[in-house]
C-alpha cells in the first residue's frame, strides 16, 4: 500500500508546490514531473567539481536525499511566501557564487571554466536564471538541453562557437553598400555567457569603485542622479567625457591583461577571444548607453565594460587625491588629516599643481562620464587633458575633442544620463519665510483688486441694461418718459435704424471721446469711467488707500526684515537641479505617432490591429517607465501633464479608431482597463510609493529595468499550415501571432532616454518575431527586454 501511496503523495506535493519552497526541492519536482532525475544541489560543491559531470557516484543517493528533503520542507510549504523573480534569481546566483569563491587561492581565482562553468549544475542554474529573466515559471516545460554533454564540451575545449551563433543582416540594403550584420548567440551560448557573467561578477564586484553606476545592485540610474544632486552643488566647472570606439584587438588585449591580475584561467580567455572573433561580443563604447537592454549588447558586455572602465575609475580617484592632497589651504586647523599630509610629503616635488580649495567629483554611468570640479578653470583644463590622455594612451579608446568645459552656472546646463543637469540659486529658508509673507500680502491685495474690478463691471452692465430698457420704452408712446435724456436723444435716431444698432452707435461715439488709456475694452470703460465716477468719493479713497499701503509694505517692510537677519542666513544657497528633457520627449511622441506636429494627441496607427488589452499595456508600459525614470527630476510636474493629457488621450483615440466608437463610449467601456494610465494625482501617489529597493534590480536584471519600449505591429495570425513558437528564450508556448518590430529613432551618443528604444541595430528594425500573449504583455509593461528574444528562432 505504501509503495502505491508514496509516489502519489509525492507527485501531489510536487504539482501543488510553488517557488516558495527551497529551490533544490523546486528543481527536483520539475525534473520528476518531466521524467528526469536531477542531482540535488545540497551535495558538496567540491564533490561536484571533482566528478565533472560523472553522476554515477552520487546518482544512487540523490533520490533518497531529495525525498528526505521533501519530508523536511513539506511542513514549511504553506508558511513561506512565494519567491519574487529577484529573490529567485539571487538564490540561483548564490550557489554559483559559492563555487567561484571556492576557487580562490594565492590571491587569484583559478580554473573557473573547468571547475565552475563547465559543470552541469552551473549550466542548469544559468539556464534557470535566463528563464527567470524571461519571466517564465521554472515548473513549466523546459528546453531539451543535455547539460552533461555541454559541460564536457566546455571542459575539453571542443565547444564550437561558430555553430552556436546566428547572424542577421540589414533588410533592404542596397547591393552597392555593404550589408550590416549582427551576430547573436543561440540558447546554448547564451547559457555559457550567463554563467561567465555571474563568475566575473563574483570576482570584480568587491573591487568596483564607488563612482561607478549602472548594472550594479543599488547603483543604477537613480543612484547616479542622487549622487550628482548631493555632491556638485558647490562646484565651479563641469564637463562630460564622451568615449566612442568599438572594441578591437588592442582593447580586448588590454581587457584580458587586466583580468589576468585576478583570474588565472587560459581557457576562459581563449573562450572570450573566440566569441570576439566570431563577433558575438557586441561591445561598443559610446553606444552602450544608447541601447541599454537591447539584444546587440549581450550578457557579457555590461560586465566587461565595467571591468575595463574600472581602470578609469581608479585613475580618476588617483588624480583627485593628487589635486586635493596638495591643497595648502587646509594645512592649518581646518584639516588634520594625516593621510593628506602624507600625500603632500610624498608629492612635494609636484607643487606646481598645487591649487587652493580644489575638489573633484566624478560620476560614471556605464560609458557616460561626468566630471565636476571646484576650483579654477586652469585646473579644470589640466585635469581634462590628463583624463583624455589616459583614455587614449592607456585604455586605447577614442575621445570626442568637441566636448568643452562649461561653468556650473551656465543656464544651458550639461547633458548626462538622458537628463539636463543645472545649477541654480535657491533662497535661504529664513529669506524664503520673509518672501512667503510678502507673497501672502500681495495675493490678498490682488484678490481684493479682482473683486473690486468684477463688482465695477457688474454694476456697469446693469447701468447699460437700464439705459437700453429706457430706449426701448421710448418707442412706446404711453411708456415714454419725456424727462429722460435717452428719450430726448432718441428723436435724433435715423429713420429705420434698429434700436440695438442705434444704441451700439451711441456707445461707440462715447468710447471715441474717452481717454485712450481706457479704450482697450468695453469692460474697462464700464469700470473706470462710468461705474467708479458714480461711486462716493470716500469709498474710492478707502480702497485705493488700502492698495497703496500694501505696496509700501511690500517695498519697505520686507527689506527692513531682511536687515535683521544674520548675513549668513540672508545669502542664497546653490542647488543642483535634474531636469527631464521635455522637448525631446515631445519630439519622440510625435515620431511614434502619438501626437501630431502641433502636439495634439492622435491614434497610433501601428497599434490598431492589436488586442485592446495589449494596446492599453503598451501605453501603460510607457507611463510606468516615465514614472520610474523621471520621478527624481525637478520638473516632474511637466511629465505628469504629458501623461495625463497626451498619453491617455492617444490611448483612447487608438481604441476609438479600432472599434469605431466615440471617445466617451470608449472611456466607459474600458474604464477599469484604462486605470493602468493613472491621472495626475495617481501618478504623484505612485511616485511617492515607489520602492527604493527596486534599485537593486539593475544589478540582477541586466537591462530590464531601463529597457526602452518598442513599437510593434501585427504582421499575421498564426495558422496550422504556418505554425510559430514564442521567440522568448526558454518559452515553449505557441505564438498566436507574428509581430513586426519598428524602431522609430536612431540617435547618436549621447542620447536622450525618453521611454522608447533609443538605439537598435538596423538589422533588428522591421524583423518579425513570434510572441505569446503573456510575453507580448511583458515586453510592453517592461518585465522583459529585447535581450530575452531569440531573433534566430525563425526557421
Amino acid at each position: 500500500m505504501w509503495s502505491v501511496c508514496l509516489p502519489m503523495i509525492c507527485r501531489r506535493k510536487l504539482i501543488n508546490r510553488t517557488t516558495n519552497v527551497h529551490l533544490c526541492f523546486h528543481l527536483i519536482s520539475a525534473n520528476l514531473l518531466t521524467g528526469k532525475r536531477y542531482i540535488s544541489h545540497s551535495v558538496d560543491s567540491s564533490l561536484k567539481s571533482n566528478n565533472n559531470g560523472n553522476n554515477s557516484n552520487i546518482d544512487t543517493m540523490s533520490l533518497a536525499s531529495n525525498l528526505a528533503c521533501l519530508v523536511e520542507e513539506s511542513s514549511l510549504v504553506n508558511e513561506r511566501k512565494p519567491r519574487t523573480r529577484l529573490e529567485l534569481k539571487r538564490f540561483l546566483e548564490s550557489r554559483i557564487k559559492k563555487s567561484v569563491k571556492d576557487q580562490f587561492k594565492d590571491g587569484k581565482f583559478h580554473n573557473l571554466i573547468e571547475k565552475v562553468i563547465a559543470n552541469p549544475y552551473t549550466l542548469q542554474d544559468a539556464y534557470d536564471i535566463i528563464r527567470v529573466n524571461s519571466n517564465i515559471s521554472l515548473l513549466s516545460e523546459s528546453d531539451d538541453i543535455n547539460f552533461d554533454s555541454l559541460a564536457q564540451e566546455l571542459s575539453s575545449g571542443n565547444f564550437d562557437i561558430n555553430s552556436n551563433v546566428y547572424s542577421i543582416s540589414t533588410k533592404g540594403a542596397k547591393k552597392e553598400k555593404q550589408k550590416e550584420k549582427l551576430v547573436l548567440p543561440n540558447l546554448k551560448l547564451t547559457i555559457i555567457q550567463e554563467a561567465i557573467r555571474i563568475a566575473l561578477e563574483v570576482v570584480y564586484k568587491p573591487h568596483y569603485s564607488k563612482i561607478s553606476h549602472g548594472c550594479r545592485s543599488g547603483r543604477g540610474h537613480s543612484s547616479a542622479l542622487k549622487y550628482i544632486r548631493k555632491q556638485v552643488s558647490n562646484s565651479n566647472w563641469w564637463f562630460t567625457v564622451i568615449v566612442n570606439k568599438k572594441v578591437d584587438d588592442s582593447t580586448l588585449s588590454k581587457l584580458i591583461s587586466t583580468m589576468e591580475t585576478k583570474i588565472q584561467d587560459p581557457k576562459l580567455y581563449s573562450l572570450i577571444h573566440s566569441m570576439f572573433d566570431v563577433g558575438v561580443l557586441n561591445m561598443e563604447f559610446g553606444g552602450f548607453a544608447k541601447g541599454h537592454g537591447l539584444p546587440q549588447e549581450g550578457l557579457l558586455s555590461p560586465v566587461l565594460m565595467n571591468i575595463y572602465l574600472d581602470l578609469f575609475d581608479h585613475e580618476i580617484l588617483n588624480l583627485s587625491m593628487k589635486y586635493e592632497a596638495l591643497d595648502s589651504q587646509h594645512d592649518g586647523s581646518k584639516s588634520k588629516s594625516k593621510l593628506r599630509g602624507w600625500f603632500r610629503r610624498q608629492m612635494s616635488q609636484q607643487n606646481e599643481g598645487n591649487t587652493s580649495g580644489v575638489r573633484i567629483h566624478c560620476c560614471r554611468l556605464m560609458d557616460e562620464i561626468l566630471i565636476v570640479i571646484k576650483g579654477s578653470k586652469e585646473v579644470s583644463l589640466t585635469l581634462k587633458s590628463e583624463i583624455e590622455n589616459f583614455i587614449r594612451e592607456f585604455l586605447h579608446l577614442e575621445v570626442d575633442n568637441k566636448s568643452d568645459i562649461f561653468p556650473c552656472n551656465d543656464p544651458r546646463g550639461v547633458k548626462f544620463s538622458g537628463n539636463i543637469v543645472k545649477k541654480s540659486m535657491r533662497e535661504n529658508p529664513a529669506v524664503r519665510a520673509v518672501h512667503k509673507l510678502k507673497e501672502k500680502v500681495e495675493l490678498f491685495a490682488l484678490q481684493k483688486q479682482e473683486a473690486w474690478d468684477e463688482c465695477m463691471i457688474r454694476i456697469g452692465k446693469k447701468c447699460l441694461g437700464h439705459g437700453f430698457k429706457k430706449v426701448k420704452e421710448s418707442e412706446i408712446k404711453h411708456l415714454a418718459d419725456c424727462t429722460s435724456v435717452l428719450s430726448q436723444v432718441s428723436r435724433f435716431r435715423k429713420p429705420g435704424m434698429e434700436t440695438d444698432h442705434w444704441y451700439k452707435v451711441l456707445l461707440k461715439i462715447r468710447m471715441q471721446d474717452m481717454d485712450s488709456k481706457y479704450t482697450d475694452t468695453e469692460e474697462s470703460i464700464l469700470s473706470k469711467l462710468i461705474t467708479e465716477n458714480a461711486l462716493p468719493q470716500d469709498l474710492k479713497d478707502s480702497f485705493y488707500t488700502f492698495q497703496n499701503h500694501v505696496k509700501n509694505y511690500v517695498s519697505s517692510e520686507t527689506s527692513s526684515v531682511l536687515t535683521l537677519l544674520p548675513e549668513s542666513e540672508s545669502e542664497s544657497v546653490s542647488i543642483t537641479e535634474v531636469l527631464a528633457p521635455i522637448k525631446a520627449i515631445r519630439m519622440c511622441l510625435q515620431r511614434y505617432g502619438i501626437t501630431n506636429s502641433e502636439g495634439i494627441p492622435r491614434a497610433c496607427r501601428m497599434l490598431v490591429l492589436l488586442d485592446h488589452d495589449h494596446i492599453i499595456d503598451w501605453f501603460s508600459g510607457l507611463v510606468s517607465r516615465w514614472v520610474k525614470w523621471y520621478r527624481l527630476c525637478d520638473n516632474f510636474n511637466e511629465v505628469k501633464h504629458i501623461i495625463s493629457i497626451q498619453i491617455r488621450k492617444s490611448c483612447i483615440r487608438t481604441l476609438a479608431t479600432k472599434y469605431r466608437l466615440h471617445e466617451t463610449e470608449i472611456e466607459k467601456k474600458f474604464d477599469s482597463d484604462l486605470s493602468g494610465i493613472p491621472s495626475t494625482e495617481e501618478i504623484e501617489n505612485e511616485r511617492l510609493e515607489y520602492d527604493e529597493r527596486l534599485e537593486c534590480d539593475e544589478g540582477l536584471m541586466y537591462g530590464i529595468p531601463y529597457s526602452g519600449l518598442c513599437l510593434v505591429s501585427l504582421a499575421r495570425i498564426v495558422s496550422e499550415s504556418r505554425p510559430c513558437g514564442c521567440f522568448v528564450l526558454g518559452c515553449r508556448v505557441d505564438a498566436p501571432c507574428v509581430y513586426t518590430i519598428h524602431v522609430m529613432q536612431r540617435q547618436k551618443f549621447p542620447v536622450w532616454k525618453t521611454g522608447f528604444s533609443t538605439c537598435i541595430h538596423p538589422s533588428i528594425n522591421g524583423r518579425r518575431i513570434g510572441l505569446c500573449k503573456q510575453h507580448l504583455k511583458d515586453l510592453f509593461i517592461g518585465r522583459i527586454s529585447l535581450q530575452s528574444v531569440s531573433f534566430g528562432a525563425w526557421k
